[in-house]
């Protein structure tokens, strides 16, 4: 497997880019790649990704009945 570039690395590559090359990458980049509802039904979120332990939650809740 290869080494994973750093942003050192990536640096002088855009540097080098024509205006016209570097642009397009910047439009690349900042283009929406998907909705996340189309993301979701591809990949549906598991069981464990939402969960929370339900002793936090409770101890969370505590005292709020006498805030004003």
């Amino acid at each position: 497997m290869p080494n994973p570039l750093t942003v050192d690395d990536i640096v002088p590559l855009i540097a080098a880019l024509t205006p016209q090359e570097r642009a397009r990458l910047f439009r690349l980049i900042a283009k929406p790649q998907s909705d996340d509802a189309r993301l979701y039904r591809a990949i549906p979120a598991t069981e464990q990704e939402f969960s929370a332990d339900g002793e936090l939650v409770a101890w969370e809740g505590e005292d709020w009945e006498n805030v004003a």
